[in-house]
């Protein structure tokens, strides 16, 4: 049985009202953390590509992308769990791990059951919740990988947003 039903969340998969980027995140981390879904990315058998300043090449340990320079160029580890859905991870800070999804890429039950899977792939290696928010509007959680559940669940009223 799917985590989330399509017909009880469509609101929270409306680029209109969530943003088409939405925020997810995972707080209380670390370069273990980092270092870990790193791990996750290589071993999981999705496509991805690591890119430095736009320029793809080979993904580096955690330590390393984190201790750039502040000015260094921008990176971006982007990850395609099932074809046609991209998530663009953005390693700035050890302390939390973030990245974006693409609503106009998540439609359906399908869409909802694939970023499931993909939030309860990345809550369990860590051990730790994993948030998604409307696009900007940090610290009002709408759904997520809960650990204690083991599984994604509702955070807010979907019929309310």
């Amino acid at each position: 049985m799917p985590d989330l039903l399509w017909d009880d969340v469509r609101n929270f998969f409306n680029p209109d009202l969530m943003g088409a980027l939405p925020d997810v995140s995972v707080e209380g981390t670390s370069v273990e953390g980092w270092q870990a879904v790193f791990d996750l990315v290589r071993s999981s058998g999705w496509a991805w590509e690591f890119l430095e300043g736009g320029v793809a090449g080979p993904l580096p340990p955690a330590a390393e992308v984190l201790m750039r320079p502040a000015d260094a160029e921008t990176v971006d580890l982007r990850v395609w769990p099932v074809p046609g859905v991209l998530v663009i991870f953005r390693p700035m800070s050890a302390e939390e791990i973030d990245f974006d999804v693409d609503l106009r890429e998540l439609q359906g039950q399908e869409g909802v059951d694939v970023l499931c899977r993909f939030l309860a792939a990345v809550g369990r290696r860590l051990g730790k919740p994993v948030v998604m928010t409307a696009e900007g509007d940090y610290g009002h959680p709408v759904l997520g990988f809960d650990p204690a559940a083991e599984r994604v669940v509702l955070m807010a009223d979907p019929r309310f947003s």
